[in-house]
Order: structure tokens, then C-alpha cells, then sequence
């Protein structure tokens, strides 16, 4: 088997898939209590380890069938010290279910990749706060000792690189960028933004992206934007910064998030146009490599993804 470690495939060129949106599947289609969304949490019995992989061997077969490349996302947006507390994690334990997660990646990965599908094993690291609301904001330095533990974890358990979603301000995206650095680690930082296209905190995406750039000298191997509908974002893509943006994990439905927030039903928008967006953002943007979702959507949508971007054979 290839080993992928500080050899990301999918600089070369893409595409690369990766999944949706993991918890609102297993939320409002399997119909799981997922308390605070931590979906690692289902990583303590067999039962919901088992749901993972099946979550996990869906979307990777639609790479499979595509031919692309598949990015294995882990399961751990929630798994950091102050969510884990509220779950009731030990720190101890908190570092098991970390390295469950990344060992069920490596399981995944020997059991499914080909020669025609790559897979990369993505340490996911999640915001201190709310996804959608940039809350209290730390300093770099407050973030970077806040992130390092999970993040050293990851590298001690040989995944590839380290994914920070859902980033919603530039002083946690620089920290989780040099805990990363740090740890010898290539990192991807991914924003949220908000329908008009900036951060939670007000930053544009070309400002942010500056920002973490000057503050970690350009450490991060790409951007991506997530958490967003495309329409909400479109229109900021404008400039030579936007070469640094490698990916997209677009929401499925057009609700700002404090719509999504107080919504009872689940929004999942209409996968087949979400297809022909994020097609004509990749006709634009042909460096636009790794492509999933977030909030709404599940395999169908990534499924009309990989067709409308004329990755199916």
C-alpha cells in the first residue's frame, strides 16, 4: 500500500471526493441521537463503529466508481477537550477516541483504495465553538495549545494531513495551521462563511486567507470554503488569491445559518442543481480539487457532484 504521509496525491491534480455532510445524515436520515453532533462518539461500541463504516464505504464507493480520488475525512469535528468534557470524556479517553477514528481511516483505506482511487486519511479537526458562530475568539497562541493534543495524535497515528472545518475566525485557523507545522503535519484550512460571503467575524475570504498566510509563511497546503450554499460565495471568487483555495464543501440548501440553526427539518436542497453548481464553479476554477459537502447533504448529492463534473466514466 502507498503511503501518502506529507505526499498529498491530491496536489497533483484531481479530482478527489470526499463525503458529506456526516452528522445531519446520521442525525435526520439514520435517525441517531447525536448529542452536541459529535459523531465520534459512536466510536465507543461496535454498533456505531459499524455505522461509520458504512458511512465511510458509501462515499468511497462513489470514488471508486468515478475513479477519482477519495479523501477520508475522520469522524472527529467534536473530538477536542471542551466538547469532549461536555460528553463526558476523560482526556484520556478523549486521546483513545481519536486514535480509534484515525485507525478505523487506515482500516477504510486498506480495505478500499485502488490504483485508480487514491485514498488520503484527513485528520479532522473542528472549531473550538459553534461552526456557524465565531463565539469568544482565542488568540493564535490560545488556539494553537487548544488544537496541539488532538493534532500530535494524528500524526503519531500516521494520518496525512490535518483538516480544520468549519473555521469560522483567522486567529483559530492560525493556530490550528502551526500546531500542525508543529507537528510536522500538512494542514488545510477550511472557512464557514455567510451568504454574503465573508466569515462569521466579518473577514472576507480573500483578507482571511492573507491573514493566516502571512501569519504561518503560506504553511497551509490549501483552503477550502464549507458550510455555505454556492450562491452565498460565488461572487467573492474574484482575484489571484483564490489559486490558494483547493476545495469546496458546499451546503446543501440556501438557509443562512441561523435559519439552519432553528430549523426542525432537514433542508437538502435539490442534489442535481448542487451538481450543476459546483460544475460550473470547477469550470472556472479547474484547481478546485477536493469536492464533498457539509450541512444537508449525503451521497446523492455527492453522487450529482461527481456526474455534473464529468468524473464518471
Amino acid at each position: 500500500m502507498v503511503k501518502y504521509r506529507n505526499r498529498l496525491p491530491q496536489l497533483a491534480g484531481g479530482p478527489f471526493l470526499t463525503d458529506g455532510g456526516l452528522e445531519t445524515t446520521l442525525v435526520f436520515h439514520d435517525g441517531i441521537d447525536l448529542p452536541h453532533f459529535a459523531a465520534f462518539d459512536l466510536l465507543k461500541d461496535e454498533a456505531g463503529t459499524a455505522t461509520l463504516r458504512d458511512y465511510y464505504r458509501l462515499h468511497a464507493g462513489i470514488a471508486l466508481k468515478a475513479g477519482t480520488g477519495f479523501v477520508l475525512e475522520s469522524p472527529t469535528w467534536r473530538a477536542s477537550p471542551d466538547w469532549g468534557t461536555k460528553l463526558g470524556y476523560s482526556a484520556n479517553a478523549l486521546d483513545a477516541a481519536n486514535r480509534v477514528a484515525i485507525r478505523l481511516m487506515h482500516e477504510l483505506r486498506a480495505e478500499l483504495e485502488s490504483e485508480r482511487s487514491p485514498m488520503v486519511i484527513s485528520g479532522c479537526v473542528g472549531p473550538r465553538g459553534d461552526g456557524y458562530d465565531a463565539g469568544k475568539v482565542m488568540s493564535p497562541q490560545e488556539a494553537e495549545a487548544y488544537h496541539a493534543p488532538q493534532i500530535r495524535i494524528y500524526a503519531e497515528e500516521d494520518a496525512d494531513q490535518i483538516t480544520a472545518v468549519t473555521m469560522t475566525n483567522v486567529n483559530e485557523a492560525i493556530g490550528v495551521t502551526r500546531a500542525a507545522t508543529a507537528a510536522g503535519m500538512p494542514v488545510v484550512i477550511s472557512f464557514t462563511v455567510e451568504t454574503d460571503g465573508r466569515l462569521p467575524t466579518g473577514d472576507t475570504l480573500k483578507d482571511a486567507i492573507a491573514a493566516v498566510d502571512a501569519a504561518t509563511g503560506n504553511a497551509p497546503a490549501y483552503y477550502m470554503i464549507n458550510c455555505a450554499h454556492p450562491d452565498h460565495f460565488d461572487a467573492a471568487l474574484e482575484g489571484d488569491w483564490v489559486s490558494r483555495i483547493g476545495g469546496i464543501r458546499a451546503n446543501a440548501s440556501r438557509c443562512s445559518h441561523a435559519e439552519l440553526d432553528e430549523a426542525e427539518e432537514l433542508d437538502a436542497g435539490d442534489p442535481k442543481e448542487l451538481g450543476s453548481l459546483y460544475a460550473a464553479l470547477c469550470r472556472r476554477f479547474p484547481h478546485f480539487t477536493v469536492l464533498g459537502g457539509c450541512c444537508g447533504t449525503d451521497h446523492r448529492h455527492v453522487e450529482e457532484i461527481a456526474r455534473a463534473t464529468a468524473v464518471f466514466a
